[in-house]
Order: C-alpha cells, then structure tokens, then sequence
C-alpha cells in the first residue's frame, strides 16, 4: 500500500499521540512542524522537526506532503483553529482520520482535519465540521450537527438532533439532552447536564464531589497499621 507523507505540526503531547495511531493507516509521519520557540531539538519522535514558517519553501511544500493540526483545546481551540487556517491558506489539503472501529453511515459527513479516536458511536446523519476532535468513547445521536473546531472528550454523550457550535469544548462525561444547541464557543465541564438550549459563550461547570468526612481507609475496612513504638 503506498501512504501519504504527511507532516504533523505539533510537539505536544497530542503529537505524540496521533503519531501513534498514524503508524497503522493510510498516512505516514515524515516529520513535525513547530513554531520557531519550539523548536528545541532538530527532530522529534524520530522524525525531523522543522519551523512552521518555513514549511513550504522547501522538501515540505504544499504539493509534497500533506497536514494534519495537532494540537489541544488551548484557547477554546482558537490556537488549533489559527494554524488550521494558516494552513489552508498556505495551500496544503489537511487530512481526516477515523479510528477503524468508528462505523460510519452513507448519511454521515466529515470536514478535514478531524481526528476521531477509537470507540465513537456517530448515528446516522451525524454531520462533523472540519477541525474537530472526538476523543474515545462518545457518543453523537442521530441528526446532530458538530461544528468546526470543537474539541469533544471522552464520554460524552450528545443526543439526538443536537447541535454544537463552533469552538466549544465538551468536558469528560457530559450529557447534552435532545434537541439541544450548544453556542459558539461554550464550555460544558465534565460531568454538566445540559437539558436546554444555550447561548453563545457560555460556560456549564459539573459540581464537583466533595471527598467523605470517613477516610477510604476506614470506610474499606483496612485495619490500622501499629504504631512504632
């Protein structure tokens, strides 16, 4: 099989990561790109890592190799976004990659520069904007539209005929009800329950559980270790 040379910018630990799943698939890593502040070793995950800048005047042009954007959330994904269309203006095709035990329908549609994890259940009709990220295990109900340049993590559930507006972040094991909109740019903390539609910029944080008065210890049963004399 004859893969495509891509080339990876980011040296993160999202780098790191989607340089792993990139070895069993269509692409392959022949370098990473960074900005110049960090550039701080001449290669990176074995491969040469090179400015960003500089990308297309040399072995790296746009009709050579083709992209994909690793980076995070930082910034409700604005700094992800910005490379994204640094990019595109620049002329280089961005890559999409779907994890192989992801079903997809006929009905389904995906923008470039998607990454999307293992363990996903996306439902008929599910439309996805470009620049998005679904990490494992979620779970996007039938007719919902995803936006660009949305991070969504891990267990989260997003039901039916939903809609989530570009630049948001959905935080581990969030639940958004049906028929639900989430606006531009919201943040739904891990574990928030969002039964109504939301406006734009919103922030939706899951109380956090309070630790017992009872040590786990005690409560387990683990008997109390001698005092040294």
């Amino acid at each position: 099989m004859t893969r495509t040379p891509i080339v990876v910018v980011g040296t993160g630990e999202m780098g790191q990561v989607v340089d792993q799943y990139f070895a069993d698939s269509p692409y392959e890593v022949v370098a990473f790109a960074a900005t110049r502040e960090f550039l701080e070793a001449p290669e990176f995950e074995g491969r040469p890592l090179v400015d960003f800048d500089q990308l297309g005047s040399g072995q790296y042009r746009p009709a050579a190799v083709k992209l994909f954007i690793a980076i995070g959330y930082v910034k409700l994904n604005h700094t992800r976004a910005r490379f994204y269309e640094r990019a595109k203006r620049d002329g280089y095709a961005l890559v999409s990659y779907v994890h192989p035990s992801v079903q997809l329908w006929k009905s389904n549609t995906i923008g470039d520069n998607v990454f999307i994890f293992e363990d996903n259940t996306i439902q008929p009709f599910v439309g996805i904007g470009s620049d998005t990220i679904l990490w494992s295990g979620n779970h996007i109900g039938h007719h919902t539209r995803v936006g660009n340049h949305v991070f969504i993590s891990s267990h989260v559930v997003v039901s039916g005929n939903c809609d989530v507006g570009d630049y948001s972040f959905l935080g581990v094991n969030a639940t958004i009800a049906d028929e639900v909109k989430i606006g531009r740019e919201c943040l739904i903390g891990a574990g928030a329950l969002v039964t109504k539609s939301t406006g734009d910029g919103k922030l939706y944080a899951g109380d956090a559980t309070s630790p017992h008065k009872v040590p786990a210890p005690r409560f387990a049963g683990v008997p109390d270790e001698p005092k040294p004399e």
